[in-house]
């Protein structure tokens, strides 16, 4: 059976001592999707202006609108969006609570960078569906929108 405890939980202690910094690591994470959406290659861009849509960030632009003046779009921006996604109003209000959540709150931006990429990934169409396949086999699962993954560390 897989491990279902979070597989990089002791790399990150190695580095910092702690847990890190959620609040930082968001930061960090924003400027990076900061740069990606200012990119002229639509590949790297569209998925992040995307983003900014569905969290309901700019509502009086559609995709091909944003995509237009991307290079308009600032740190704030994708700060409120990665709020949405996790469940807060805005910016503000994450920043006060997200650095007294664990780090597993993250899980999905670390599948993004890549932080998971030396371990096998296998991806359920849905949260149920791998929580049952865990029951069965284990794996530490990272939510991932409606999908998920179990990550599989020995």
């Amino acid at each position: 059976m897989w491990s279902t405890t979070h597989p990089l939980f002791k790399q990150f202690r190695a580095i910092s001592g702690e847990s890190c910094c959620n609040s930082e690591f968001l930061r960090r994470h924003a400027r990076r999707l900061v740069r990606e959406g200012r990119s002229g290659q639509p590949s790297k861009a569209l998925p992040v202006l995307r983003r900014i849509i569905d969290a309901g960030v700019m509502p009086e632009l559609g995709v091909a609108d944003l995509y237009a003046v991307r290079d308009t779009l600032q740190l704030k921006h994708v700060l409120h969006t990665l709020a949405r996604e996790l469940g807060f109003a805005g910016w503000e209000t994450c920043k006060h609570d997200i650095d007294s959540r664990g780090m597993e709150v993250l899980d999905r931006y670390r599948l993004e960078q890549g932080q998971f990429g030396d371990f096998r990934q296998n991806w359920f169409a849905d949260q149920e569906t791998a929580r049952a396949w865990q029951q069965q086999n284990g794996g530490y699962l990272v939510a991932y929108g409606r999908q998920a993954v179990a990550i599989l560390a020995d």
